[in-house]
């Protein structure tokens, strides 16, 4: 009489549990809201776990059905979580509406893979009137990790004026010194060329912003026609991304945005 073997799918019937983390981090992840959003949505009654009311600090795990006015939350491993976006942003352009090169004249935020998040974070957003690179995160925990990097990044803009700047205006730059007491660490300001009476200058600088920028050239009264952002960080704006066009990160890139800051005592970057 042949013997039976024993069946392997009873062996392996029963997959293994994640750990329960934080609804606020599985919110995240998910590309719902930030953190602090999802505490407010946790006060407001707006959640519930397995059909309770949801509370401050709870922690949900894999089997749980989380529903956010009603509707099932499908949560999100955090291997597929934090994926990071470049785009190449045209002055004054919207994200919710297309521009002229857009690809099919689609906005931006329809063209963004929906398994990547359903809300998509700005990293340090240029102000609309400019443009140049941008990134984008599906994840609210990454990035608000991304957010607290920027202060430490060292970013390269393109900025167009009127005329050249003279001597003091050039050494009023690199002094970095904003209208609110702030001195950003300004690395390198060199003339870039230019066609008839505008003229473009190349900057490097620590932890400044797009709005940081007009208002460091404003203030030795500069007229800035436009600023444009060619790197941010560790990422660099390529030539061979259209304007009006993305693609992902990499995770080696991405890797690179979230590793911890460089000590202040390392040597400048210089251009």
């Amino acid at each position: 009489m042949r013997t039976r073997r024993p069946s392997r799918r009873t062996a392996t019937r029963t997959e293994p549990q994640g750990t329960p983390e934080r609804l606020q981090k599985v919110l995240a992840q998910a590309g719902l809201a930030s953190r602090r959003e999802a505490e407010d949505w946790i006060r407001a009654g707006r959640l519930t776990i397995n059909g309770a009311p949801a509370s401050l600090g709870v922690r949900v795990g894999p089997g749980d059905q989380v529903r956010l006015d009603g509707r099932l939350v499908r949560q999100r491993a955090p291997a597929g979580a934090g994926q990071v976006f470049i785009y190449h942003r045209s002055s004054g352009e919207r994200l919710d509406a297309a521009p002229e090169d857009a690809p099919e004249g689609v906005p931006l935020l329809d063209r963004l893979p929906r398994r990547a998040g359903r809300r998509f974070v700005l990293i340090s957003p240029m102000p609309r009137i400019d443009g140049g690179l941008e990134l984008l995160c599906g994840d609210g925990e990454s990035a608000a990790q991304l957010q607290r990097r920027v202060r430490h990044w060292i970013s390269a803009f393109s900025v167009r004026v009127l005329g050249e700047l003279t001597a003091a205006q050039l050494e009023g730059v690199l002094g970095g010194v904003l209208d609110r007491g702030v001195q950003l660490r300004v690395l390198g300001c060199e003339s870039a060329g230019g066609e008839g009476t505008n003229r473009w200058y190349a900057l490097k600088v620590e932890g400044a912003s797009g709005k940081d920028i007009r208002q460091l050239f404003e203030r030795q009264a500069a007229r800035v026609s436009r600023v444009l952002r060619t790197q941010l960080g560790p990422i660099q704006l390529e030539r061979t991304l259209p304007r009006g066009h993305f693609r992902a990160l990499t995770g080696v890139q991405i890797e690179a945005l979230l590793a911890p800051p460089a000590p202040s005592s390392a040597p400048s970057e210089t251009l």
